[in-house]
Order: C-alpha cells, then structure tokens, then sequence
C-alpha cells in the first residue's frame, strides 16, 4: 500500500512539473512583452512623427520577438495627455492555447503600457 502511495505521488509531482512546464513560458512572454510595451509607448510619446500604425506595427515586431502571433486588430493604440507633454498608451489583446493531458486551456492576455490617463 505504501508503493503505491508513493507511485501515485510521484505521479501527482510529475503533472505537475509538466503542466508547470506548458504554462510557465507564456506567462514569461506575456511579463516581458509588456515590459517591451512600456519602452514602446515612451518611445512613440517621444516621437511625434510616429503613426498609430508604426506603433502598432512596432509592437507586432515586438510581439513575434517574443513568440507572440498578433494582428492589427489586437492591438490598440490610444493618444492620451496634453500638447506640451504627449503621451501614448498601447495596449494588446491575445491568447495562448495550453494543451495538457486529458485538459485544455485557454490563457487570456491584455498586456498594456500602463495607465490610462483621465
């Protein structure tokens, strides 16, 4: 009885060392791509020459960068302070299938460079 305590644990460890494993790398992108997110909007706010679709446009890059398969359409690109002191806000909208043994999930992301302004 006790093998097969120990067989079912060791079992239990491993699912969970796997599943660790299928979700843990997107979770990763999803932290880095929106870091990669803020230095876009303070770049893009910087530069008053840039199009929204240079900046969604840039973000896409960015996004494959990181294994992330974006369209235009998820991503949005919003104009938000004053005249003297522009501002950009981006923002994505993406998920990620997991596939796990015997269970699938979906894991949903807004990555966003952060505050939205008033």
């Amino acid at each position: 009885m006790g093998t097969f305590k120990a067989l079912i644990g060791f079992l239990v460890m491993v699912g969970v060392v796997y599943a660790c494993f299928q979700i843990i790398p997107p979770e990763l992108s999803n932290y880095s791509f929106t870091d990669d997110l803020k230095n876009i909007a303070m770049m893009a706010g910087a530069n008053p020459r840039e199009t929204d679709d240079d900046i969604s446009n840039a973000v896409i890059r960015k996004a494959q960068d990181h294994g992330i398969v974006l369209t235009p359409e998820q991503v949005a690109v919003k104009h938000i302070g004053t005249v003297g002191a522009p501002a950009i806000y981006v923002a994505a909208d993406y998920s990620v299938p997991v596939s796990l043994p015997g269970y699938s999930l979906t894991l949903h992301f807004t990555p966003s460079s952060g505050n939205k302004g008033f």
